[in-house]
Parts: C-alpha cells; structure tokens; sequence
C-alpha cells in the first residue's frame, strides 16, 4: 500500500512539473524506481516513453541503454 501511495504522490508531481528536460529527468527517476521496485515492465515502458519523447538529449540516451540492459537481462533467463 505504501509502494502505491508513493507512486501516486510521484505521477501527481509529474504532471505538474515545469520544462521538458525536468520532466525526462523525473520520467527517468521514475522508470528507475519502478526498476528497483522490480516492476520491470512499467520500467520499460517509462524508458521507452523518455527516448521517444526526448530524442538526443542524455536522459533518453540513457533510458535506451536501459531499456538494452534490461531486454538482454530477460533473454538471458
């Protein structure tokens, strides 16, 4: 229940947030979250979203490489 709470306190924030390279950094914090949460698919998802939303700025450079760590992790099981 706490996990849900946080998140929904985190999307709240995020929809209120100011400039675009803010909001591809707290989408990034978010996908990392989720990741350490061990909800890799919504990881996923987040990465994908920052990378197409943000192409060419460091944050989606970094959501790419996740989203090819994480890809190659579960081909590995």
């Amino acid at each position: 229940m706490q996990r849900v709470v946080l998140l929904v306190l985190m999307l709240w924030a995020l929809g209120f947030s100011g400039c675009a390279g803010d909001k591809g950094k707290e989408l990034f914090e978010t996908a990392q979250f989720e990741e350490k949460q061990h909800n890799l698919e919504h990881a996923k998802q987040l990465y994908g979203e920052i990378a197409q939303k943000y192409p060419g700025s460091d944050y989606a450079r970094k959501a790419e490489e996740r989203l090819a760590a994480l890809k190659a992790e579960s081909r590995e099981k």
